[in-house]
Formats: C-alpha cells, structure tokens, sequence
C-alpha cells in the first residue's frame, strides 16, 4: 500500500494478447454502439425470489435454472442432485450430471457422488442418518463404497479416494482434480499442487502466479474463486501496470481467455462467471456511460406521482468471493459517520444535496472524523459491495441499474488517469469497499495490521439530463477516493471522513440567458449614463470633456451597473427558488457550490458599484451651497445708548436670528430622514428568517416548508436560495414600509418634508440650494402676512385669516400656491454668487466667534448680509442683467431628469411639485439606500452564512454612515449660512 492516499502499485490486467488490429476494430465498431445497443440494467432478482429448481448465480445476480433431476442447495447458489440421484460428473453451478441411484440403494453418499443403502432412515437431502454420536461411514478402507452404509469411525489406514475432512468428522472424497490428474488423492511431480488443488503441467497457464482463488474458475468455472480474484484486483484499486502480473492482469487475463464465453445480461463488459470489475479502458467511453442513455425512470417533488426515494441496492461479498446478500444502502451501509437513521437515510431523497459532518469547513466541504480504533473493531474484514439503483418499470416490474465507479485511486502505468478534469480519459469501474484492515496484517491474520486502508471521501453525483420536464437523470456516479493510515496507536489516531450527495444539471442555458441579460441591461446602463453626465455638465455650466467628465461618466455608470447587476442577481435568484421549490416533476436543479461562484461574483460586484454611487452621493450631499433667505424687516426705530458717549440715538429694530436658528436647525433634523425605519427593518426581516423560518426555503432540498423538525437532516444552504430570500423580505418589507409611510404615515401623522416648507412660510424664511454649480433648489418661503417676527396673538390671527383664505397664497407667483423650484442659474448669476460666498466662508463662520478678531466677524457679519440682500432682489426681478423666468418642465425632461433649455441670460426657474429638492437629503435617495443596505446584508450573510450577524453589522454600518452624514452635513450647514454650530441640536 502506499501512505495517504497515494493508490495502489498494483495494476490492472493486461491487453497485450489483443492485437492491434482487433483492439482498432472494437474501438470503431463496438463503442460507437454503445449507447444504441447495450443498456445497463436489469431485472432485479433476489435469491429468495429464484424457483426451487433454480439458483441464484452469484456473478450475473439472476436466477438460474438448475439441470433435469437438480435442485438448488442450501445457501442457493449452486446446484445439487434431488434425493435418489447420484452425481457424476460437476463442473461448477448448473454443471453437474444426475443419475438415478437404483432401488436397492435409494440413499446417495454425502459428498452425492454414489449410491448407497442406509442402516436407517433418511434426510431430507436423501443422506444416510447415523444416530447421535455416530460418524457415518460410506466406504471400506480402501475407499470403495460399501453396498450398506455403517455408522461407525471413518478408516484412514489405506490410500484411497477418501480423507478425512480437516475437523475430522467425516471421511470425504478427495477434491476431483487430483482423481482427474493422477487418478489418486496425491498429486505429485510434473502435475503442480497449488491452493489445494493439482493440476496438470500441461495446461496453458502461467505457473508461478496463479493460484486456486485465481485459477479455479478457468477450468471449473468455480464462481467463488472468480469473485475472490475480482476483490483482490479491487483492494488493489483497480490499477493496471504493463510491467506488473499482478491481481488485476492476472482477472484480465482470464477475461481474455474466457472471450467464448457468453456475456451476462447483454453487457459487454461482464463475462459470465465473472464479476463485473471494469467499463473497458477506451478513450471516450466514461462521458457515454455517464450520460448517453437516461435511466428509464421519473422523480417528482409533489403530485400523486410524487417520487423522491432513491433506491440504491448493493450486492454484497466476502473477502472469499462469497455472496452475503442483496442489501439496501439505507441505515448507513457506505456511510462511515455515524448518525441517525432518518439522517442517513436522507442521504437518498431525491433533489437534497447531502453532507455527512460534524464540522463546518467552508461552502459545503463536511467531514467527520473517527477513531482507528473504532474502524478496525468495526470492520476487521473487507466487505465488497456492487452498487445498483432500483426502479420499477412502467408495468410496475422491478429492474436495477448498474452504477459506475470513479476511482480517484486507480492508476493505468502509474497515472492517476481518473484525476484528470477530461472525462474521456477516466475508466470507470464498478465494486468498492469501505475498509481494508486486512491487506495491512503481517504473519498473523489475527495480529494487528501495519496499515489501513479507508474510503475517506465517497460522492454521490445525480446529473439532470437537459431539457427534461419528467424528472429523468443520468446513471448516478459514485466517486471515491482512498487512503491509507499508518497505524501506530489506533486508540489515539483518527482519520476524517466524508460523504455527500450532489445533483447537477448543464448550467449552460442559464449562464447564457444571464449574458444576455447582463448585456442587454448593461448598455441601457451606458446610454442611461451618458445621459445623466450629459445632464451634470448642462447644470454645472461647462461643454467641455475632461477628465472630470469621464470620472463622472465612470461614477454614474457604476451606479447603473449595480442596478443591473442587482436586477439580474435578484431575478436569477427568485427563478431558481420558485423554480425548483415549486415544482412539481423534476425539471430544474439548484446549482452547485462552484456554479455559484460566477452568481457570488455578481452579487460582490453590485454591491462594490452600489457602495461607490452611495459614497458619491453622501459626498455630494455634503457639499452643497446653502443660504436662508430672510425675508423679515425692521419695524421700527428704537433709542439706543452710545457707549463712550454718554448720549442716545435712535437705532433700527434688529430683525431676530432665532428664526433662522430654527428652521437650519429643522433642516439639520431632516438631513438623515428616511421613508423607513431602518432598525425595524433589520428586527423584521430577521425575525421572518430566523424565528418563522423563512432561511428554510434556502436549504438544498425540495420541501418548501418553513419547518423543520429537529431529527431530521438539515441539508446545507444554497447560496442563491439564501440571497433570494433575504431580497424578497428586504423588498418586500421596504415597500411596504414605504407605501405605509406615503398612504398613511405623512398624511395623517408628519410629512416632515412639507412641514419643513410650511416651517420656512411661518418663519419669512426661504431657502436657496445649489447642488451643482449652475442648478439647485429653491423654496420660496416669504410670508404672505409681510411678518413673522410676531407675538403669538398675532401669529395665531394670522395662521386664521390664511386658513379662511383672507389673504393672498403663498407662492411665488401671485396667486399660486407653488412654493418649490428647480433653479438652473445663469453663469453670471453664479460669479456674483460666488463673489459673495467667498468673503462669508473666509473664516469658519461663527462658530469660530469667541476666537476670532471682530474686524472678522463684521466682515462675515457684512457678507451674510449682503448675500441675503442680493438673494432678496434676486427673487424679487431687481437685477435685470440676472432675471429669472418660471417655467413647466417637458414631459420628456421630467422622465430623463435632464433639462433641455440652458440659462444664457435669464436663469430659469422650474415649477417643482414634487419637492425634489429632497434629492440632496436621504429622504429622496431611498432607493439606493434600501438597495445599499441590502446588498450589504447579502454580502455579510453570503461570506458567513449567518443572518443574525449580516443584520447586526448591516445596522451598524446605517447608524456609522448617518452618523457621518448628520457630523460633516452640520458642519457644511454652518459653513454655508453663517449659523452658529451649537444651535443645532
């Protein structure tokens, strides 16, 4: 043996008698047939089902019908003379000849060969009956059959056809090849003793090598020694060496020299009385095995055909070449980890993907790990199994079909051929074993063995043939791979095991149909954003590109391309969790850990560009030019004392602050307004996958329950499932959310967005906002009442006289009630702006006022002013080299979000019902946050598998970035309204 897992130096028998003429003719004539001609199953028959006068051949795993006065034996695999016959001639099986013993000797020998007249009665299988304590003797001492038995001693004092048996209980008749070969029950030179047996030295056969396990069926069709040889080829790992006569060549030699024989079951590949070991070793062959015919059966998830137990049976042999039994795979038979039944058992229903473990590695890669100690007290002798799945035909008769083996051990001259990523160069094969404690022994049998060989990873794979709408597969594929541990102390070592079950199906289509769709959407991105670059440079003034206009195009294009990708990825997602939760006949499986690597990528890339437009946004956000207009005016005059003076002068009535305070101090409040609720968005989508159990709909199986008991198998998590259950809640609660608050919440409770435009009314308040260099917002907030510098009396009497409509309406133009605009300025309206803005932000503004000079402080005092007062007559026509003119926008801008009109002389001042002035606060970015926020829960849950943590960091990161927003947004306030930072609260 070779240490971990390094195969076997065995090798499989030889072609070399082949010559190349016949080898070129089989491999045009006979492979290109294959799949037209030959069919891998058969009918299932179980020993007990064969007829009495049939046995059951252990090599073609069906009945046989025994010759004329034949019955089958007591283990029922081979044939025996009926009561009254004697038998004559036996070559193996049905192979005997009976004759009729006469009447004066109606008793048969024990070993059947003659006939006898019993002292007493007879068995049932016609021998003669000794009483207790009596050994039954048949012949003299010579060896000549005695006309009368007689219960007695046996007599070995002579040389004849007799010997005693090994425990010495009864005298036999020695084997027939050395009465064959030397006519007596020695077998001396030149015949060749060897494994009990003598042959003679005539025979074409290699002498020094092959032995009675070997040998035996050659000449005498002995089906016990063929299958003893089949199982030394396969712990041999079914590996061929030209160089080597070994196990393997030496059970393909006997395959070649055995070619007149018939094949069993019309498979090429299985010589009668042998077992059935290889596919054949032609280039090509494996991918037609695997899937050029579909098995003749259906699987269905629901319905009254609803059929979702695999039924995989395996013939089971001694270490000998004995049959054990036929014998379900179910209860654990090729699964070393222990656990439940019901567990184990689900390793065999239909479309859930099974992982035998006790550890989580990573994606899916299980394992347990057991003692030595535990498998060698378990299985101190190899059992060898042919696997087959049973199905039952459209007239309800029971066939099975073989399923073949890849040996990721087997080496054809020392290559690892089965390792090989290109099918066409595996060789399939067909018996495996679990354990092999036995080869490893040393001396003794009983001793303990030097080494062990164990099947550390077995996989079941199950293709979906294309296109199908029943539910059809492929023969199933079962790999395995071995390895061999050095056993020093078995009480302390241990070995990890493996064992899952996989489904596949050709994901070609999908990819396709995703490439194009990926295509499609992704130049409706680029036009989309060409379109909204084309847009930027219209609003900030400029015609010419730069390289700022291609990073701009950049960041708009990765906004769009994360909303393909997000589209794509949730449609994908939703087909394969509709798709195969609920259907009904098997027409689509879920794909595989390494399918979903391309799925993963995408939904890492949505997020990636999602991540960059939301950071691109929160910047612009944070950045924009903002100025409150007040509108009030002094009342009045005052006296006022003049200090250093001694003296007083009337003075004008300052026009009070606090009314500005206030309403920056709403729009700081209103910055991080959202349509949702943000926290009980994250508690209910966890509560629905958590608690009610919506993350059971991602689990690799067919139930689409969202229960699951707690014995039974919870098979792993689909990570497409996961990601499309986790955005259907998360968009499916955000909606709802968001219809809640547009229906219900800001109509019957607060609409803090035009509370705020009824704020800045009531205060003689307006607001100018420039989110680009030549385009913003305006919200025209001058009070119809003339003041709002009031008492409350007042304020109360005119809050009545506006509310019984006895004065005039609030918007900008005379009767209308239109209080918001989208402003694109002229370039020359900006100079001036920007004159203005650069004495007001020299210095950091009053929050800086106890440490800087006063000659500052009435500089910025004197800017603040003459900014208010330029705005002032801005809105009021006063200038009529910058004037403004009030417009509806098209149709077709509103759609596009572009304007076609650029401000040359005249800025243009766009009716805006819809506030969208809220575009440079969260409360109009909603949907990239919902979908930034999702994206980044599925990102969290995909790396780790867990909800509870993707939800507690999703969180997290909502309160970090408002956080951040509310900070620099309220410093960037301050800075550009000359409003002290500590008065927003």
């Amino acid at each position: 043996m070779v240490t971990d897992g390094a195969g076997a130096g065995a090798a499989m028998a030889s072609w070399s008698t082949f010559s190349v003429a016949v080898v070129t003719v089989f491999f045009l004539l006979i492979l290109p047939c294959f799949s037209r001609a030959q069919t891998l199953s058969f009918p299932f028959r179980q020993p007990e089902t064969c007829g009495h006068n049939q046995y059951f051949d252990i090599s073609a795993l069906s009945c046989v019908r025994c010759g004329a006065n034949q019955r089958r034996d007591a283990r029922g695999t081979s044939c025996v003379c009926i009561p009254g016959f004697q038998m004559i001639a036996n070559n193996g099986g049905p192979d005997i000849i009976c004759k009729k013993c006469p009447e004066n000797m109606k008793g048969v020998t024990k070993d059947g060969w003659n006939c006898i007249s019993c002292p007493g009665g007879l068995t049932e299988e016609g021998k003669c009956h000794c009483p207790t304590g009596h050994i039954l003797v048949e012949r003299d001492v010579n060896g000549t059959v005695l006309s009368q038995a007689i219960c007695k001693l046996c007599d070995e004092n002579e040389n004849s056809f007799t010997v005693a048996n090994a425990l010495g209980n009864r005298c036999i008749r020695c084997e027939p090849t050395f009465i064959n070969t030397s006519r007596s029950c020695a077998c001396s030179e030149p015949n060749i003793l060897t494994g009990g047996l003598c042959f003679s030295s005539t025979g074409d056969f290699p002498p020094r090598v092959i032995s009675t396990a070997r040998y035996g069926e050659l000449v005498y069709a002995n089906l016990t020694s063929c299958q003893a040889l089949g199982n030394m080829c396969v712990m041999n790992m079914n590996s061929y060496d030209s160089a080597t006569f070994d196990a393997c060549r030496l059970f393909q030699f006997v395959f070649e020299n055995t070619a007149g024989l018939r094949t069993v079951h019309s498979v090429s590949f299985w010589r009668q009385n042998l077992p059935w070991l290889f596919y054949g070793d032609q280039l090509g062959l494996a991918p037609q095995v695997l899937s050029a015919t579909p098995l003749p059966t259906n699987f269905s998830f629901k319905g009254q055909t609803q059929n979702t137990k695999m039924k995989f049976v395996a013939a089971s042999y001694d270490v000998r070449g004995n049959f054990i039994k036929w014998q379900t795979v179910e209860g654990g038979v090729l699964q070393l980890c222990p656990d439940t039944e019901t567990r184990l058992n689900a390793a065999y229903s239909f479309g859930t993907t099974y992982q035998q473990n006790d550890a989580f590695i990573f994606y899916f890669i299980f394992q347990c790990e057991i003692p030595i100690s535990k498998i060698l007290t378990d299985f101190p002798t190899p059992v060898f199994y042919d696997v087959y799945l049973e199905y039952t035909d459209e007239n309800q008769h029971q066939y099975i079909w073989a399923v073949p083996v890849l040996n990721l051990n087997l080496q054809h001259n020392k290559i690892f051929v089965n390792k090989d990523s290109n099918s066409d160069k595996w060789l399939l094969t067909r018996r495996i074993f679990l354990v092999d404690a036995l080869s490893g022994r040393e001396n003794d049998l009983g001793s303990q063995p030097r080494l062990v060989r164990i099947a550390t990873q077995i996989s079941l794979s199950i293709h979906l043939v294309p296109n199908t709408k029943n539910g059809n597969i492929y023969p199933p594929l079962i790999t395995i791979a071995y390895r061999d541990i050095d056993i020093k102390d078995p009480n302390s070592q241990s070995v990890k095991i493996s064992f899952s079950v996989t489904y596949e199906m050709n994901q070609g289509d999908a990819h396709v149909q995703t490439d194009i769709a990926l295509g499609v959407l992704g130049g409706l991105a680029v036009l989309s954003s060409l379109l909204k670059t084309a847009g930027w440079k219209r609003r900030i003034g400029s015609p010419m590109i730069d390289l700022q206009t291609v990073m701009k195009f950049l960041v708009y294009y990765a906004g769009d391309l994360a909303n393909v990708f997000f589209i794509t990825t949730v449609g994908t997602g939703l087909y394969w969790l509709i798709f195969f939760k609920a259907q009904k006949s098997v027409s689509v499986l879920l794909p595989m850990p390494a399918q979903e690597n391309h799925f993963v990528t995408y939904v890492a890339c949505a997020f990636a560009l999602k991540a960059l437009q939301f950071l691109h946004k929160l910047i612009s956000q944070i950045t924009i030019d903002i100025f409150f207009i007040d509108w009030e005016r002094p009342k009045g005059k005052v006296l006022k004392a003049v200090e250093g003076e001694g003296g007083v002068r009337s003075a004008i009535v300052p026009v009070s602050i606090w009314r500005t305070y206030f309403v920056a101090n709403e729009w700081n409040e209103i910055q991080t307004v959202r349509k949702i609720n943000p926290l009980f968005q994250v508690l209910t989508v966890l509560f629905l996958l958590e608690v009610v159990g919506f993350k059971n709909l991602a689990l690799m199986d067919s139930s689409s329950s969202l229960s699951r008991s707690p014995p039974s198998y919870i098979a792993p998590y689909s990570r497409i499932l996961r990601y499309a259950v986790s955005t259907i809640l998360w968009l499916v609660i955000g909606i709802i959310q968001i219809v809640f608050f547009a229906v219900f919440y800001e109509r019957f409770i607060e609409d803090k967005i035009r509370q705020f435009v009824d704020l800045c009314c009531m205060s003689n308040i307006s607001v100018f906002l420039l989110s680009h260099k030549c385009f913003g917002y305006y919200i025209h907030g001058r009070s119809v009442h003339g003041h709002a510098d009031t008492n409350m009396e007042e304020m109360n009497l005119n809050l009545k006289r506006e509310a019984e409509n006895l004065c005039s309406q609030r918007g900008l133009v005379p009767n209308t009630e239109g209080q918001t605009f989208q402003i694109a300025i002229s370039d020359q309206m900006r100079q001036h702006y920007d004159r203005i803005h650069e004495t007001l932000t020299r210095k950091n503004g009053p929050a800086r006022l106890l440490s800087s000079s006063a000659s500052t402080f009435e500089q910025s005092i004197k800017a603040y002013h003459t900014m208010n007062k330029f705005l002032g007559s801005f809105i009021d026509h006063v200038h009529k080299e910058m004037d403004y003119f009030i417009k509806d926008k098209l149709l077709l801008e509103r759609i596009l979000g572009v304007e076609f009109m650029e401000p040359m002389e005249k800025s243009i001042f766009y009716n805006d019902e819809g506030y969208s002035f809220s575009s440079v606060l969260y409360y109009g970015n909603e949907a990239t946050l919902l979908i930034y926020d999702l994206l980044f829960f599925c990102v969290v849950d995909l790396a780790c598998q867990n909800f509870i943590l993707a939800a507690f960091l999703t969180y997290l990161q909502q309160e970090i970035f408002r956080f951040i927003r509310n900070t620099v947004g309220q410093k960037n306030l301050a800075s550009k309204t000359l409003v002290d930072q500590r008065f927003l609260i």
